[in-house]
């Protein structure tokens, strides 16, 4: 299934349990999957139009009532447009509010650079209380929505809208706070989020090949960062990757530095390198940023080197 029709699916089994689960919508409910829900719930839908901050303050003052907004818009609106409203009208109050950024990174692809926001985990990761989220296939979002929804605080949840390739079994069990090893090694460990989890599988495997034994940890909460998880493997393997589809300043690799701060670990990344969008589908745009299976290896091997 698509990551949209999945979320749509287990809003639509919370919204059926609880009347306070509401969602509103950036005249972007067909984007985000959503627009089906109006028909079956057409009190616990709101479209706000093109009006991303008003949409951020109607949600913080439906949260105050009790009720439980989910907020969706494309990723850099759902961010730096209402960067302000999630500090103040969510965070700082202390509002119980849901964000869903969709198409992060180069997943906007032909949207082009004002769509492709590189720098959203950055924003968010710097204001205080937040929770960031990113899925990495429809089992780990379809048992991450109830947990979602019953964390009483403010979270961003960065999301793939389209098909992604499924990483984990049916028996998965999630936890907010905790990453998942998706992999055992013990030559060096890769962190990765998001969309190019499956990827990291893959460069694994090429690693092997070459008799290179890569752990591979799956950090879906960038913030906060399981530090134990982290700290734990990169002092057991030495060596570090980090793989984002996020600038490699302020989102996954900056969590992951920060965690390590007191080692003396090396820590390569794989992301995009501090620059913005352009238009492109994504086997181009993975090419243009450097962030193919081959380019996940060849940073693996750079990793491994300066041990």
């Amino acid at each position: 299934m698509e990551m949209r029709a999945v979320y749509a699916a287990c809003l639509a089994e919370m919204m059926e349990k609880d009347k306070h689960v509401c969602v509103l919508d950036a005249d972007l409910s067909k984007a985000s999957g959503t627009i089906k829900l109006y028909q079956q719930f057409p009190d616990q839908m709101f479209d706000c139009g093109v009006a991303e901050q008003n949409m951020a303050s109607i949600a913080a003052g439906l949260s105050s009532y009790g009720f439980k907004p989910w907020i969706e818009s494309f990723t850099p609106f759902a961010t730096r447009r209402i960067c302000d409203q999630i500090a103040i009208s969510i965070s700082y109050a202390k509002r119980n509010v849901k964000i869903v950024g969709t198409d992060p990174g180069i997943s906007a692809e032909l949207n082009g650079g004002t769509h492709m926001s590189m720098e959203d985990m950055g924003v968010i990761r710097s204001i205080p209380g937040m929770v960031i989220f990113e899925p990495v296939d429809e089992v780990q979002l379809r048992a991450a929505m109830p947990v979602l929804n019953d964390y009483d605080g403010p979270v961003y949840v960065r999301m793939f809208r389209k098909q992604l390739p499924v990483v984990f079994g049916e028996d998965y069990k999630f936890d907010l706070f905790k990453a998942d090893t998706l992999k055992e090694g013990k030559d060096l460990t890769i962190f990765v989020s998001g969309m190019l989890t499956a990827d990291v599988v893959e460069a694994s495997k090429l690693l092997a090949e070459e008799g290179i034994d890569a752990e591979v940890i799956n950090i879906h909460t960038i913030k906060p960062i399981d530090k134990e998880t982290v700290i734990a493997s990169a002092r057991k393997t030495g060596a570090v990757l980090t793989v984002e589809n996020h600038n490699v300043i302020g989102g996954l690799q900056s969590a992951v530095l920060e965690a390590l701060a007191a080692e003396k670990i090396p820590v390569c990344a794989v992301g995009v390198e501090d620059r913005f969008g352009e238009v492109g589908k994504l086997p181009y745009l993975r090419e243009v940023m450097g962030m193919t299976v081959e380019n996940i290896v060849a940073s693996a091997k750079k990793a491994l080197s300066l041990k």
